[in-house]
């Protein structure tokens, strides 16, 4: 048994376009109440279907466990890994939850990976999955890594030995924060996990993965990566994802986007 909030149910029967599995710490209650309220509300784009789950690992304290146990009363929208919750089990939580993916709601075209911390403009983004003209099973966007390398100092948290990983540089693959597969991507990549040592950051790990099975990252700069996009309201009705926004930009973004008001071309880019 993997997880102990499965929602094993939530998928079956369902036609889903976009799922999104929203990757939370435990103790940020506040921050998943936020994003329901805000783009995590969003149910379906022009008529195609969007889940929207939060992803947990196990808190450190049983206090907060049972206020996590109350969530899925309310909402039904949590999944609970059996695993800690923390920096280091960051790779094992992506393996987890692709799992989950794969075998809860493998009627789901593509599949949204998200940190807790963005902002995603679901409307604009399925726009875009729409629009994709060729190979769509064979999807893994988002903002592109290229030439990463391997950290070597013994005394960082994110040391990678040589003997672990020799290769002088990563290959290309998509910033943690939010990126997308395809379903049939997802289950290739699952496939393989097991091929890739896990002692790689965890969008490294992913990366790796598409590799061995040729699958080529796709880079889009309107998913933002770390960065926080100051916020203008012509550029987040064309951005995808930005990075750090606040408690009180968000609520602002997400009503001032679904506005209706148009924007030119000069608004969006300037």
């Amino acid at each position: 048994k993997y997880y102990i909030l499965s929602q094993s149910e939530v998928c079956k029967g369902k036609s889903v376009f976009l799922l999104s599995l929203i990757f939370s710490s435990p103790e940020n209650g506040t921050r998943r109440d936020l994003i329901r309220k805000t783009w995590g509300n969003v149910t379906s784009v022009g008529g195609h279907p969007i889940l929207t789950l939060f992803a947990l690992g196990m808190p450190v304290l049983v206090t907060t466990q049972q206020e996590i146990d109350k969530e899925p009363q309310k909402n039904n929208d949590i999944i609970g890994g059996i695993l800690l919750d923390s920096a280091e089990n960051q790779t094992l939580k992506i393996i987890a939850m692709t799992q989950w993916a794969v075998a809860f709601c493998p009627n789901a075209l593509f599949v949204l990976k998200v940190d807790e911390e963005m902002f995603v403009n679901i409307p604009s983004l399925v726009d875009y999955l729409l629009n994709l003209k060729e190979h769509v099973e064979d999807i893994y966007v988002g903002r592109v890594i290229h030439q990463d390398t391997p950290n070597r100092d013994a005394k960082s948290q994110e040391f990678v030995p040589f003997s672990q990983y020799p290769e002088k540089y990563y290959p290309d693959y998509c910033s943690r924060e939010a990126f997308v597969m395809s379903q049939d991507a997802a289950w290739m990549m699952y496939v393989v996990f097991k091929e890739v040592p896990i002692i790689v950051p965890a969008d490294v790990f992913i990366g790796i993965c598409a590799k061995s099975i040729g699958l080529i990252p796709i880079h889009s700069s309107r998913f933002s990566g770390k960065r926080h996009i100051r916020y203008n309201r012509c550029c987040y009705k064309f951005i995808f994802t930005s990075s750090e926004t606040t408690g009180a930009e968000m609520p602002r973004a997400w009503k001032e986007i679904n506005s209706g008001k148009e924007c030119t071309l000069l608004e969006t880019y300037y």
